[in-house]
């Protein structure tokens, strides 16, 4: 008998409704990944720290796929999971690893407009090394654009230009 296969597959949910489906696909005893991020929320009387989804919409789980799907489907607030023609569509390990990097090394970085053009490089030094996106020049400053290809969704951080290498 072979062994079950899990990969990571896009989830879409409700709007704001990420962290409810995270914590009920956890009660369920499926492993899932909802990258956070902390913005200031300012309101007329007072500012906050809150946790918002790095990417709207979206959480990802580690699931056997042809085992787990209907348990993933039948929480409340998930619409989909995200594939082409019905079939849901595995992410690359590497994506979610290096998003994994990004938030649990605590490096600033702000959601990106998903990119398909660009310079594509691979970071040599730092807690993401190995990883590979865009760089872009803001305002005299390097950014590095790490994408989430089939949820065409992206996020990027600040960086050394001496820290990267073309591919």
């Amino acid at each position: 008998m072979a062994e079950p296969t899990q990969r990571w597959y896009a989830v879409y949910t409700r709007s704001r409704h990420e962290k409810v489906v995270a914590e009920e696909l956890c009660r369920r005893q499926v492993e899932c990944f909802l990258p956070l991020r902390d913005v200031l929320s300012k309101w007329k009387d007072r500012r906050k720290l809150v946790q918002l989804p790095v990417f709207p919409g979206y959480l990802f789980v580690n699931t056997d796929m042809e085992r787990r799907r209907i348990d993933v489907l039948r929480v409340p607030s998930v619409v989909r999971i995200v594939g082409f023609k019905g079939v849901p569509e595995p992410i690359p390990s590497e994506q979610i690893q290096a998003v994994k990097d990004l938030v649990f090394h605590q490096l600033e970085f702000d959601p990106h407009p998903y990119l398909h053009a660009g310079d594509r490089v691979r970071i040599v030094r730092g807690p993401l090394r190995g990883v590979e996106g865009i760089l872009l020049e803001k305002k005299n400053r390097y950014r590095f654009v790490l994408s989430i290809d089939l949820i065409q969704q992206a996020v990027a951080c600040e960086i050394d230009a001496e820290d990267v290498e073309k591919i």
